[in-house]
C-alpha cells in the first residue's frame, strides 16, 4: 500500500501548508516515514537559505511528529521532487494546490503538472484549504473499464482492507454512454475487488452532462480519498492522466491520488 514513505513538497504558501497537513495525516495512518522537502533552483544560494528557513517553519508546524527535512537543488520543483523521491525510496509525493484557485478544489500549478507527466511514484494532491479530519473514511476509485483501472481495483481494494475502510467505485455517465453497459462494467469491477480481498465494494454511477456536474451529484464523506489510475498512454511505471481524469481531478472536492501505470 502506498504511504510507506511519504514525501511532501513544501512551500511557505497556503498550498505547502495544505500538503504538509495531508502528508502528515497519511503517514500517521500508514505508520510510514515522512520526509518534507523544499526544492530550490541551482546557483541560488539566497533561495537555498530561504528553503532551509521554510523547513524550520514546517518542523514547527509538525511539532513532535517525526520527519526528515531536506532541501534539494533542481531546475524545476516537480522534477526535483520526483528525483528526490526515487533517491530516498519514497512511494507517495504529496503537493498542494497552486495559489489563486477555487477553495476546496485542486488547481494545478507547474509543480503538480510536471509530476502528473513524469512521476514514477504515486502523486497525492490536496484541494485548496483542505484540512485532514483524521484517518481516511472511505477510498473511492474513479473507474473506467480498461486494464489500468482493473489493476487499480485490486490495489485500492488491498489498501481499503488494510485501512479497514469501505471501498467505492464510481463511474461517470455523461449522457454519451450506454448506462446498462456502465453498470455491467461496475459489476465486473466489484467482482475483481471481492476476489482479491473479500471486500464488497459500493458502486455509483454519476450522471450529468459534464464532469463537474456529475461529481456534484456524488456524496463525499469527511476524510474520503479519491483515486485515479494512470492513462493507457502513460509510460510504464509513470503517472500520466488523460483528459477525462484530469477533469475529474480538478472537480474533486477531496484529495486525489494518481497511481503510476503498472503500480504494484
Amino acid at each position: 500500500m502506498i504511504g510507506e514513505h511519504v514525501i511532501v513538497g513544501y512551500t511557505t504558501g497556503a498550498g505547502g501548508h495544505d500538503a504538509l497537513a495531508l502528508g502528515a495525516a497519511i503517514s500517521g495512518v500508514t505508520g510510514g516515514e515522512l520526509t518534507v522537502a523544499t526544492i530550490y533552483p541551482p546557483g541560488s544560494p539566497g533561495q537555498a537559505v530561504e528553503a532551509q528557513a521554510g523547513l524550520t517553519q514546517a518542523a514547527a508546524e509538525l511539532g513532535d511528529l517525526p520527519a526528515d527535512f531536506l532541501t534539494f537543488e533542481s531546475r524545476g520543483a516537480g522534477r526535483g521532487l520526483s528525483v528526490l523521491a526515487s533517491r530516498i525510496r519514497a512511494d507517495l509525493i504529496v503537493v498542494g494546490s497552486a495559489g489563486g484557485g477555487q477553495h476546496g478544489r485542486i488547481a494545478l500549478g507547474g509543480t503538480a503538472d510536471r509530476l502528473l507527466h513524469l512521476s514514477s511514484e504515486a502523486v497525492l494532491l490536496a484541494p485548496a484549504g483542505y484540512q485532514p479530519v483524521g484517518a481516511p473514511s472511505r477510498l473511492t476509485l474513479a473507474y473506467v473499464h480498461r486494464p489500468q483501472c482493473d489493476e487499480a481495483v485490486d490495489r485500492v481494494a488491498q489498501a481499503a482492507l488494510r485501512l479497514g475502510v469501505p471501498l467505492r467505485l464510481i463511474t461517470l455517465d455523461l449522457r454519451t454512454d450506454d448506462p446498462d453497459r456502465l453498470r455491467d462494467d461496475l459489476a465486473l469491477a466489484v467482482r475483481l475487488a471481492w476476489e482479491s480481498t473479500g471486500i464488497e465494494a459500493e458502486t455509483e454511477v454519476a450522471e450529468a452532462h459534464d464532469v463537474a456536474a456529475a461529481l456534484e451529484t456524488v456524496e463525499w464523506l469527511p476524510g474520503e480519498l479519491l483515486v485515479c489510475a494512470a492513462s493507457e498512454d502513460a509510460q510504464p511505471h509513470r503517472v500520466f492522466l488523460g483528459e477525462l481524469a484530469m477533469k475529474v481531478l480538478r472537480a474533486s472536492p477531496r484529495p486525489v491520488t494518481v497511481l503510476p501505470r503498472g503500480y504494484a
